[in-house]
């Protein structure tokens, strides 16, 4: 305030501009819509989201993301890897979808030709936002905006691309690739603190410019409690203790450190019994080495009821080499559930030690057995990590929650105003605001 006028800040040290003034909502309307003149109608922002493997994981968290944006304000597209569980979900909610041919996971020299059809895609569609996610689709996005000079790019750091189990060679050549793209992002979101602390350690993305948005899960269809009945599905007696997982069965999982854990839990407590909730390449070599150790493991494969199943687990626990944040574990706290987790990247900063779990070592089976063993030992302290980190979800990682920052962070680098925690209803109506589900295009 200067002379009794209100004035935007003059910014701030580093020269970046400082908070703006807060636009007024509008007032309330003098007459019903009905008997208004029609209006135009308003154009939406139009935001592409490309990711390399639209599945569980990252890909539940940006499909939340696209379809809880005000489809009234937003028209969004998804670009990806064909194929995966996700692409009808998003085709039902009327999101455009786009399956783009010769995409893969790895680096091939077919990249060139998804490159190509990505600029296509931009330039024809003229998108206002480029949001990527992950190593490849980040890397390929956010070069293809750049080619078609696209207003925004926002890449969002689900994890690090590149960790100490791959070749030296491989985790080169994805650090430079991230690194040389970070030149053509405007704004940078991280799904955990530690995972935006290592993207700017790691000069990934410059520092203060990365916002932390703590990654949704859909929590509208996990038990908030223990759920007993799920045992007689895997024909567990009431009084044996079930301690499980659930995930992709690869090697960033270790999977076969679960196993080792059980065998290790199974010669203290002989009646346990252990459940690996997913599929993977590496489900034969888990069941090798549960018969090599003498310990009964129940693969259940795939189940799109994974939360449910959870919900009757005496002790969650991931052996994960690295991870982001972990699906999985949220949707786990989220059920109450006591977790032991190892404390690689974002993890934890969702599960505190001695509060909303256990954290342990990767790679060290023993650890984890120790942990569950401790909370096998002592219920009631258990009990109360669970609750405590079932609240802990429930109020920070809503989709409501996400998709607010998420919109946050597009008005803010389209110089939008906030209007504050409750804005009035847009006195002009735009495209239209109901979704219809959308034919898959393929480019």
């Amino acid at each position: 305030m200067r002379n009794g006028t209100l004035v935007p800040d003059s910014g701030q040290p580093d020269g970046r501009p400082g908070p703006a003034v807060r636009w007024p909502a509008a007032p309330s309307q003098v007459a019903p819509t009905a008997k208004l003149p029609r209006p135009p109608v308003l154009p939406r922002i139009k935001v592409l989201h490309v990711i390399t493997r639209f599945r569980a994981g990252a890909g539940a968290n940006t499909l939340l993301s696209a379809e809880g944006m005000d489809p009234g304000r937003y028209e969004v597209w998804i670009a990806g890897v064909p194929g995966g569980e996700l692409w009808e979900r998003a085709r039902a909610a009327g999101l455009h979808t786009v399956e783009v041919r010769g995409f893969r996971h790895t680096l091939t020299p077919a990249d060139l030709l998804v490159l190509w059809r990505l600029v296509r895609l931009i330039r024809r569609e003229r998108f206002t936002v480029v949001h990527t996610h992950s190593a490849k689709g980040g890397f390929l996005g956010r070069l293809a905006a750049r080619l078609c000079r696209t207003p925004v790019v926002v890449h969002t750091f689900h994890g690090l691309s590149f960790h100490p189990y791959m070749s030296r060679p491989r985790r080169l050549a994805y650090r430079g690739l991230e690194r040389a793209t970070r030149r053509f992002t405007h704004g940078f979101l991280a799904v955990a603190p530690r995972v935006a602390q290592q993207a700017v350690e790691e000069r990934l993305a410059p520092p203060g410019r990365v916002h932390v948005v703590p990654s949704a899960v859909d929590l509208g269809h996990i038990p908030e409690r223990f759920a007993p009945a799920v045992r007689r599905e895997f024909a567990v007696p009431g009084r044996t203790s079930l301690i499980g997982t659930v995930g992709r069965i690869d090697t960033q999982k270790a999977p076969l450190d679960f196993v080792r854990m059980a065998a290790a839990i199974r010669a203290e407590r002989p009646g346990t019994a252990f459940v690996m909730i997913g599929d993977g390449p590496l489900a034969a070599d888990v069941r090798r080495l549960a018969s090599e150790l003498d310990v009964d493991v129940t693969l259940t494969g795939h189940r799109r009821d994974a939360a449910r199943l959870v919900a009757g687990l005496d002790v969650f626990v991931i052996t994960s080499l690295y991870e982001g944040l972990g699906r999985a574990l949220t949707e786990a706290l989220a059920t109450a559930r006591p977790v032991v987790a190892t404390a690689v990247n974002g993890v934890p900063d969702l599960v505190e030690h001695g509060a909303t779990g256990l954290l342990v070592a990767p790679a060290d089976p023993q650890d984890a057995a120790r942990a569950v063993g401790w909370l096998l030992d002592h219920p009631i302290e258990a009990a109360a990590m669970g609750r405590q980190g079932c609240r802990r979800v429930r109020t920070t990682f809503a989709p409501q929650t996400m998709c607010a920052a998420v919109d946050a962070c597009y008005r803010s680098l389209l110089g939008l105003p906030d209007l504050g925690p409750d804005p009035a209803p847009p006195a002009y109506p735009t495209a239209s605001t109901t979704r219809r589900p959308r034919r898959s295009t393929c480019v």
